[in-house]
Parts: structure tokens; sequence; C-alpha cells
């Protein structure tokens, strides 16, 4: 496998390694000893699965307290898929970094705890893997506006398929401080 660095320190994307022929292929999704070797985690407690249209856009969420790191990838499509930080006190805070992720390309982006997350669907149809290091937690679920300004993210899609939490999301200057995680050196 392949770590490749992103703009954001700890938000890598992976490439595994796979083995195919004319019969298919194969590769592993995820190994712990090999992950951790990568300073990735070796345990997830939850594993969940999405189903989207071409131009859901899901996100941006998060946890806090109680934040989740999470290992992405799309079993079945495409998506682009973006990472921000959002952690008070980092000097990356309100910065953003995108991967394409698909069936194809079989990519991974590991999101570690204190960001924020959401993806845009590219193609008809997106079956989207997430592995958790958290459970999910109802009373720290949170998220943010996909099209805040102060963040520009740089969406391919300008009038997404929102679910109502989605649309009625805060800016980023509109959340209480205390409900946003904290950096670590």
């Amino acid at each position: 496998m392949k770590v490749v660095q992103t703009g954001l320190p700890g938000c890598v994307i992976v490439e595994p390694a796979v083995f195919g022929d004319e019969r298919g292929f194969f590769f592993e999704n995820w190994n712990a000893e090999r992950y951790a070797q990568h300073g990735l985690p070796d345990r997830f407690v939850q594993s969940n699965v999405s189903s989207s249209a071409r131009g859901v856009l899901r996100g941006l969420h998060y946890q806090w307290p109680n934040p989740q790191g999470k290992l992405v990838s799309v079993l079945e499509g495409e998506v682009y898929d973006v990472a921000v930080d959002i952690r008070r006190g980092s000097p990356r805070f309100g910065q953003w970094t995108a991967a394409i992720l698909s069936a194809q390309n079989r990519r991974q982006l590991w999101i570690p705890e204190g960001f924020a997350h959401g993806f845009a669907v590219l193609s008809e149809r997106a079956l989207f893997s997430y592995l958790c290091t958290a459970p999910y937690d109802k009373a720290a679920d949170a998220g943010l506006r996909w099209d805040d300004a102060a963040l520009a993210i740089d969406w391919p899609v300008s009038h997404p398929i929102l679910s109502d939490k989605d649309a009625r999301a805060p800016l980023l200057s509109e959340v209480d401080p205390e409900r946003l995680p904290t950096f670590a050196a």
C-alpha cells in the first residue's frame, strides 16, 4: 500500500496494492498491522455504508465531544470527498483537502478525529463505506454548512441534493467554540 500526504497533516490518502487478472481483483481494505506501521488506526469500532444518488452531498459532519476518526472509501461509483480541519487552535483551522474516491481507483481517505467530513456524489449512484474509531453518538452529532464561504470548498456541484439537517447546518463562525474539537500539538 501507498500512503499519500495531503495538505492537512494527519489526513492521508491510502492507495492499497491491488492484484488483478481476467477473473477480477483482490486488495486488502484494511490490515491492522500494516496500517499501524503508517500511523493509521489499528482498531475500528463501527462500520457504516451509505448509498446515494448523483448530486447528493452529505456533510459536513463531525462529532464533538466523542470525536470519530474515519477511514472512508467507495465500493461502487465515484465521490468528491472533503475533510476540513475544525480544531480550535490548529494552524490549519478552516482549511480543507479533497480527493476523488471511486470503486475504480480504490483509494481511501483517512480523516482524523477533529475534522469535519463530507462528500458529493459524481456518479449515477455511490456506495460509500466508513470505518469509524468511535461509535455514533447522537448527542455529539454536529455539522457545518457545505457552502460556507469562509471555507471556500471547491465543490464540483452547485445545487446539491441535501438532507434538511445539512441544509440548516450553521456556518463555522456560528458554532460555539466549545462545540469544536481542540488542537493538541
